[in-house]
């Protein structure tokens, strides 16, 4: 953008929130989820006075695999497991993810 351009963007002001519809009172979830598959939320939520959040508490979602490995290796990781007082899945994948990250930065 041209500096005069900037200059008399500067000169209007700050932007002012556009208008937005008040949200309905709705009775259930169920309405609720029809009504926003059914409305824009730009209507209903000025987003550019939206900001970012982090919900560092969140769980990741997981999937349950399964995987074949040697008795004896199982044995041995659960006995590492047995050390560090944790469940042996816990451990497989603390090393899994240790393992990845060093590879992949």
């Amino acid at each position: 953008m041209p500096k005069a351009k900037v200059r008399r963007a500067l000169r209007k002001g700050p932007i002012k929130a556009r208008a937005v519809k008040p949200i309905p009172k709705l009775e259930s979830e169920a309405s609720e989820r029809a009504f926003w598959e059914s409305h824009d939320s730009t209507e209903y939520v000025d987003w550019s006075r939206a900001s970012s959040v982090r919900l560092p508490n969140l769980k990741p979602s997981t999937t349950i695999i399964s995987l074949r490995i040697p008795v004896g290796l199982l044995e041995r990781i659960k006995i590492e497991a047995n050390k560090r007082d944790m469940p042996y899945q816990s451990l497989i994948k603390a090393w899994l993810t240790d393992d990845v990250s060093k590879s992949h930065p």
